[in-house]
């Protein structure tokens, strides 16, 4: 293990101004959003969507690093002028990390009904290797919770620690920075009390058992949820509420050493969330990086204008590149909701 080489990628990762694009939708996760614009998903409509967004003229200038499926590290970008070169290699030159998605998903927590354990352990160490050799530099692990009657139960949240402990002890060990995942997700009516309560006792868990595992925190980043309520919940919040409680909590439970904290978007819109992340750094000080590792609320605007036509790539990229600038601004605090029409 190289511990100086993990706190320098991971640095890299939050550097000022940047974020991360999580292009990492499983096979399932990318035929519904591709079935949204009535394009069908396969390896090739795949590769050419994942191509328009990784050759995007000056992300560099607002994207630190890429999180990919599978599928997606091993493919190649096609035309003349990339000479073949894979997607790892494109990313590279451009001085964007190239990251993968490590665990294989979701399945029923069995005895535990509306819970869920993350998948994946099994040959991991040796798929981390590969990985590596194939030129990532990250790795990234999700869990999930649901919040409702009962849940998340201890055992959902003891054995979901576990494994992303597991996962980011073992990534470290192969030189690959850990994004450790634990998303209180936002399905259902709760309070933002409520997902407050459910993300403290998740997260003191979770770095309880980091430490136990002997982590190098400041070779890790932590890509969590806001504190937020559930989609049903008919109380409006405004984005200071959301970046108050956010803040409480996070200051409780995660430990200083930890470089950055990358935020997921989850259920909100592309506009809401970086008005949330832009209040989060308005608000206070704190002794970490406050990114984003969006995927829906960098590309949910970019698939609708795209819509699988090759005549509608440079405008789609013109998009990508608007969400990926916005958000950059939010990590200083600059952005304003004007800046939408521009």
């Amino acid at each position: 293990m190289d511990k100086a080489y993990l706190q320098e990628t991971a640095k890299l990762l939050v550097a000022s101004g940047k974020g991360i694009l999580a292009a990492d939708e499983s096979t399932g996760t990318i035929k519904k959003r591709f079935a949204a614009i009535g394009v069908e998903s396969n390896p090739e409509n795949n590769r050419h969507y994942r191509q328009l967004l990784f050759t995007t003229s000056e992300i560099e200038k607002y994207i630190s690093g890429v999180i990919m499926f599978d599928e997606t590290l091993r493919q190649k970008a096609q035309g003349k002028q990339f000479e073949g070169k894979s997607f790892v290699e494109i990313l590279t030159e451009r001085g964007i990390a190239p990251g993968i998605k490590v665990d294989k998903g979701t399945v029923d927590l069995e005895n535990f009904p509306n819970e869920k354990i993350t998948e994946g352990l099994d040959g991991l160490r040796e798929r981390l290797i590969e990985y590596k050799n194939l030129g990532a530099k990250f790795s990234k692990w999700r869990a999930v919770f649901k919040i409702g009657e009962g849940i998340p139960s201890d055992v959902c949240i003891g054995l979901n620690i576990e494994h992303l402990s597991l996962f980011t002890a073992l990534s470290q060990e192969n030189d690959l920075v850990p994004i450790v995942e634990p998303e209180v997700l936002m399905d259902g009516g709760h309070s933002i009390e409520q997902c407050e309560k459910v993300t403290y006792q998740i997260l003191k868990n979770l770095f309880k058992e980091l430490i136990e595992h002997k982590v190098i925190l400041p070779g890790m980043l932590l890509k969590p949820n806001m504190v937020i309520s559930g989609k049903e919940s008919s109380k409006k919040l405004t984005a200071t509420e959301i970046a108050e409680a956010t803040l409480r909590c996070f200051k409780e439970v995660v430990p200083k050493e930890v470089p950055g904290i990358v935020f997921l978007s989850g259920g909100q819109t592309p506009q809401e969330a970086t008005e949330n992340l832009n209040q989060l750094n308005k608000l206070d000080n704190v002794p970490w990086q406050l990114s984003f590792s969006f995927g829906r609320a960098l590309q949910e605007t970019v698939l609708k204008t795209w819509m699988g036509k090759d005549e509608n790539i440079d405008i789609a990229q013109k998009e990508f590149l608007k969400r990926a600038r916005l958000n950059s601004l939010a990590r200083r605090g600059e952005y304003n909701s004007s800046l939408e029409e521009l």
